[in-house]
């Protein structure tokens, strides 16, 4: 029977490749404590077992989702003791999904307010703009 040889570990290019995600947004998940610290290769290369990849894409489709990170911290904290209930997750989801509602009617009157001042102003070739009163007021 021939020698397997020994299964490599991914290294920090391949993850990030795999899973969307910056070079340095993995560092810095490792350096504020989101993400373990993988091992290190003889020559000090980050290796990456199977469960840190599917941490690191739990943490990129968290924050995709626009979850802050201490929020992203509160979900892997419930996932990590095991404690956790549907509620709880639920009721943070939730939380989360009234903060997005109320950003979206925040722009709605931003884009209302930027409509009517574009529409002052004529788009001339003078250095005199409707826009940059509004601006200056």
């Amino acid at each position: 029977m021939p020698l397997q040889k020994k299964q490599q570990r991914p290294t920090i290019g391949y993850v990030s490749k795999a899973t969307g995600c910056h070079i340095e947004t993995i560092r810095y998940y490792e350096r504020i404590g989101l993400l373990p610290k993988p091992a290190r290769s003889n020559g000090g290369f980050r290796l990456y077992n199977a469960d840190q990849i599917k941490r690191l894409n739990f943490i990129r489709r968290s924050r995709n989702l626009g979850f802050h990170l201490d929020e992203v911290r509160d979900l892997l904290s419930f996932v990590d003791s095991n404690t956790y209930t549907c509620a709880e997750v639920k009721s943070m989801t939730i939380n989360h999904l009234d903060e997005i509602e109320q950003k979206i009617a925040d722009l709605t009157k931003l884009k209302k307010v930027l409509k009517d001042m574009a529409s002052h102003c004529e788009g001339e070739e003078v250095p005199e703009c409707p826009i940059i009163d509004v601006l200056f007021k």
